[in-house]
Formats: structure tokens, sequence, C-alpha cells
């Protein structure tokens, strides 16, 4: 059943209020009736013209809306001056009460608009149908219909138009929890490489366990990738890399790794680059995010290792590449570990800490439990060290000085990181990044 609907007024002029208030009335009538038992949250959407005042806008509104009295509670009026903000405001309503299923009732012109903004905003997590304005005459309109036909994209030039007004809304919101945290290893010199690892401060996302710089979307999460793209935006304006030479290990769980300038993978979970002024970076959101610097031959990686990355070896895999790509050293590569889960919080079943356990017995505490706690961290330094990576070439969190630890547990610190293992499916992701200066 139908959690929201989402009535649009936006496009109509209002020196048709009589009809406007006609049109409502007889929508919320029509809700209210199919709706008696469980009455889903309405919000009506208009147009808040320059130069008035806020709630001015909505008050033609106000005798279409008197007497709904099943759905007072629920139902709200949004006032924006651009569409991309009202329905911005709308998907905070929405996320906050954790609806997923919405109803959009709107004037059939602006269906295909609608769409696009839809696309942007919205992630697969949400289930969308469309209602012409005047066809709310029965309940059949408030069931999830079995097939949606879609209609034509609008003209590219209008798409184009949507996607900057959405921009705009975007970079004009505040950031939230603070401003920008950047963590930074004294092991790789700064004047040749820009480095480092993200923590949950500075963005504007605001779902709580994604609050605020997340980095990463996928269509289980409700973080759209504008927002994303907004998040990184505001990194590489405050650290100084490019965003459009970013580039992100599309992660498998494996030890695949991308050579930059050569063809990609579908998937890797490492990748490395010679070429000055492109940003390498590797998500952690529990896993580590590791980054790799030779300084001799200026060249640079990041490798995502979570558990089953790192039994497959994806840190030294990153590290020969490297070597055969780039005629590196293997005793001049610098390796971090960022913020990761440690072995204070981190567990796995039985079978899977075999694997620890036989690279080091070190690795795995209360090994005869169902579910011994795991250290991947002495893990991955124990697989660098036996690949020739030298100890002190390494930066993980068995650092002497904890005034210069950067590998946090991400589970243990709710305020500063984002974790797979402590938050649940709608998790956040924070990222280290690296690059070659130019």
């Amino acid at each position: 059943m139908v959690e929201a609907i989402l009535i649009d007024l936006f496009s109509l002029p209002t020196n048709s209020q009589n009809n406007i208030q006609g049109l409502l009335h007889n929508t919320l009538e029509a809700i209210e009736k199919c709706s008696s038992i469980c009455a889903p949250c309405v919000y009506v959407m208009c147009c808040q013209r320059q130069g008035t005042k806020r709630n001015g806008e909505q008050e033609f509104l106000l005798p279409s809306l008197r007497g709904f009295q099943s759905l007072k509670r629920k139902l709200e009026v949004v006032c924006a001056q651009t569409t991309a903000a009202a329905l911005y405001t709308i998907k905070q309503r929405l996320d906050e009460k954790n609806l997923s299923i919405i109803k959009v009732i709107l004037p059939t012109l602006r269906k295909d608009l609608m769409k696009v903004y839809i696309d942007h905003l919205f992630t697969a997590v949400y289930q969308f149908e469309f209602e012409d304005l005047q066809v709310v005459s029965d309940c059949e309109n408030l069931q999830i219909p079995e097939h949606q036909h879609e209609g034509q994209m609008p003209p590219s030039q209008d798409v184009a138009l949507i996607q900057s007004e959405i921009q705009m809304h975007l970079e004009s919101l505040p950031s939230l929890k603070g401003e920008l945290t950047i963590l930074r290893s004294s092991l790789i010199p700064g004047d040749i490489f820009l480095h480092g690892f993200t923590t949950r401060t500075g963005g504007i996302s605001y779902i709580p366990t994604l609050s605020s710089c997340n980095l990463f979307c996928s269509s289980k999460r409700r973080d759209p990738q504008v927002v994303v793209k907004e998040n990184l935006r505001r990194l590489a304006n405050a650290v100084g890399f490019n965003p459009e030479a970013f580039h992100r290990v599309k992660v498998d769980h494996a030890n695949a790794v991308c050579i930059m300038g050569k063809r990609e993978p579908d998937n890797y979970d490492g990748i490395v680059t010679n070429q000055k002024g492109v940003t390498l970076a590797a998500p952690g959101a529990d896993c580590i995010p590791v980054l790799f610097a030779d300084p001799v031959r200026r060249a640079c990686g990041a490798a995502h290792s979570g558990w089953k990355g790192t039994l497959l070896g994806v840190s030294m895999a990153t590290v020969n590449a490297m070597v055969s790509e780039y005629g590196c050293n293997v005793k001049d590569i610098l390796v971090v570990l960022g913020p990761s889960v440690g072995p204070c919080c981190y567990k796995l079943p039985h079978e899977s800490a075999k694997e620890f356990h036989r690279i080091d017995p070190k690795c795995v505490r209360l090994f005869d439990s169902a579910s011994p706690y795991i250290d991947i961290r002495r893990a991955t330094r124990i697989l660098l060290e036996r690949g020739g990576i030298l100890p002190k070439n390494i930066q993980d969190d068995s650092i002497t000085d904890q005034h210069l630890n950067i590998t946090f547990c991400t589970a243990c610190h709710p305020d500063k990181f984002y974790s797979h293992f402590r938050d649940g499916t709608n998790f956040g992701t924070q990222i280290g990044f690296i690059s070659i200066k130019d």
C-alpha cells in the first residue's frame, strides 16, 4: 500500500486559485475516502514566488485543507522557489518516517519532468507511481500498479536544466556535523603526495546513519548519487584535488588491481597510477582503506581490504602492480592503513577465523568460540612484511605515538566514522584518497 502521497501543484498558476482549490479538495476527499483506516502521509508541493512571505503562497490553499480530519496530522504543505528544493524537503520528511512507497498526483504535462527529478534525488529504495491530478475518483488509484508505462524523456536541455537546478540547491545547503575533518599520515611526504582519510563530518547527507559526509551510494541506500557528488565536491574544494579526475575502486572484495591508463576491469579492489593530478580512492566503513606511496618512483595506489580481500592479499597485489608497472622498489613503498573496524569489535564465524589463525594466531582472539574476534589490520601488516614491505614503512594502529594514530576503530567512534558493523544496511562510507602533486 501507498505510504505517502505527493500532490504536485508547483506548476499551476496562482491566478487560477479557484480551480486549484477545487482540484486539491477533490484529491484530498478521494484520499480520505480510500484511506479511512490507515491514512498515508500527504505532502502538497507548491511554488513560493520570489518576494513573497514564506507562507504566503499556501494561504489560498487553506480553504481546501480544512475539514479533512483523518489527514490533518499527516498533511503538510511544502513551498519552495524551485521544484528541486521542494522535492528534497519532502524527501527529508519521507526519510524521517522511513517511508518508501510514494504516489505522485500531478498535472499530466509535469509527469516526465518529475521523473527526471526523482531519478536524481531518489534511489531504488523508493517506489513511485504516478496519477493525473484530475483522476482521483476511486480507491483503486491508491494501489501500486503492476506495470508503470514510461513516457518519453524530456529534451536534453530540460534534463540539463533540472540537473543544474538540483546541483545549485545542494550547493546552497549548510554542512552538517561541523566542518570537514581529514586525517593525514606523517609517513607520506606532503611535498610529493596529496592524501588523507575522510571522517563523517562536513557533508550534507542528513539520514542519521549516513550523516554527513557520506561518499558512496548504492541502490540499497537512501543517499542518491547527487548528494554523494556534492559531498565529494566539498571535499575536493577543501583538500585541493580535481573531482573530475577522481577514481574510486569498484569494490568486489577480491584482489584485482586496476592500472590507470590501461583497460579497466569490471571490478577491482586496488588501483595504482604514476600520473600527476589523478586522485585514487578506496572506501571503508569497517573494511580498511589502504594507501600506498613511493616517493622515489613517484607512484601511488589505494586498496579496499575487507576480510575477504585481506585473505586474498589485495594489499600485496597493489604493491606488486606498482613494482611491475612503474619499476618501484618494494623497500621504498610506504603503506598506511586508514580507519577500520578493530580487533576490539570485529567478529567472524569460526570457519573464516581459521584462515586468519593460519596467518598468525595473534590475529584471532577467543579462537575456540563460535565467532572469534579478528584483527584484519595485523593480518594485513604480516602479509605486507612477508611480501617485502619494511616494517617501518607501514603505519597502522601499532604506532607508538598514539597522537599520530589514524587507524581508529570505526565501530568504536560513531561521532567520527561510519560503520556497517555498527549501523546496519543503510550505512555511510568514508574514503582514503591519494594523488601525486603537479
